[in-house]
């Protein structure tokens, strides 16, 4: 589902938007999909941050950092990033971490930040941020499903999407036939089949250690989450898992 933001986003930048109304993207960004390598907030790494921009030929530009795709006309004159008034947004409803990092990036976007681009490397930055990011065409292959150690990212359940802490801590690989990983408390295995964009696991084996608090809670949406059928697919280094409205997805690691 989309919405129309409106001017709610913009209140956080200043004036002079208007030239995005009429004013298509460079040629030099026009088309391409940037993907964030590294981001700086008043010289310090901001953790478990990953920032999609997507530049169309048609003078618009699409964000993610995580959970909505928003949408809006574009001006990149003048060597600054200024969004239109009126963006369109996906409605999934974040929580946590992911819904900070929609204020976030709306928040940086809104700020009409500079850009550099050099080859297939562009730096987004304002008084506060910096944003490196490189061309997706270069970004290393796409990983294979099988032999790679997929950790748990965010969870999914309707049009709630959720971060919890822990979540790295929760991982599986696929090898042909066979499951293994962890639920951030145990480790499990079991059978995995396949079809085309299905997988179909089989009952589970875990060891048996109490699991608390949060652990417990991660625990029982994961083995959930792998009951049965499922559909799959890989969209750069995730892994997304969905099942009747619900669905987990991974990323991998280096």
């Amino acid at each position: 589902m989309l919405a129309l933001i409106g001017t709610g986003l913009l209140a956080l930048s200043a004036c002079g938007q208007e030239a995005a109304t009429g004013s298509e993207p460079s040629t030099s960004l026009a088309g391409r999909t940037f993907l964030s390598t590294s981001v700086t907030e008043h010289g310090k790494p901001r953790p478990d941050t990953q920032v999609q921009l997507e530049f169309t030929t048609t003078g618009r530009m699409s964000w993610n950092a995580g959970c909505n795709t928003s949408e809006t006309k574009v001006s990149t004159a003048d060597g600054r990033i200024s969004l239109g008034k009126q963006i369109t947004s996906t409605l999934i409803g974040c929580m946590g971490r992911a819904e900070d990092q929609d204020r976030w990036i709306g928040s940086v976007l809104a700020a009409n930040p500079a850009w550099k681009l050099d080859g297939d490397k562009l730096v987004l930055t304002t008084d506060s941020t910096t944003i490196s990011m490189v061309d997706k065409q270069t970004v290393k292959p796409t990983p294979a499903l099988d032999g790679t150690k997929w950790t748990l990212s965010t969870i999914v359940s309707g049009d709630t999407v959720g971060h919890y802490a822990g979540s790295e801590k929760v991982w599986l690989t696929l090898n042909g036939e066979r499951v293994t990983g962890s639920t951030g408390c145990n480790e499990f295995q079991g059978t995995v089949a396949r079809s085309p964009g299905k997988l179909t696991f089989g009952e589970l084996a875990t060891t048996r250690r109490a699991c608390t608090g949060n652990a417990a809670t991660l625990e029982s949406v994961l083995l959930k989450g792998l009951r049965g059928e499922v559909t799959y697919r890989i969209d750069g280094s995730t892994l997304q898992t969905r099942s009747s409205g619900a669905g987990l997805d991974f990323v991998a690691l280096p």
